[in-house]
């Protein structure tokens, strides 16, 4: 008991998160800013990031994926139109 409330108190760096092959819904919206109810209702409606369902109740995201999906969302400007 006391294990997890000293891991909900330590504060993760999205950084190094971004080293591990696979994450957990959490992390997964510590990285995207996304709520953890968006994902899962995103996966509900089949929408937003792929995902694995290793267990009946387990879900990881690639963070390849992860990073592709964000990369595909990229507002960019012309230098010509903002100047």
């Amino acid at each position: 008991m006391q294990e997890n409330k000293a891991e909900a108190n330590q504060t993760v760096n999205p950084a190094e998160l971004l080293k591990k092959p696979y994450l957990n819904e959490k992390e997964t919206a510590l990285v995207t800013g996304r709520s953890v109810f968006t994902l899962r209702n995103e996966r509900h409606i089949r929408r937003g990031l792929p995902y694995l369902k290793v267990a009946r109740r387990s879900i990881r995201y690639s963070t390849k994926d992860i990073l592709k999906f964000m990369e595909s969302r990229r507002i960019a400007f012309d230098e010509a139109e903002v100047a």
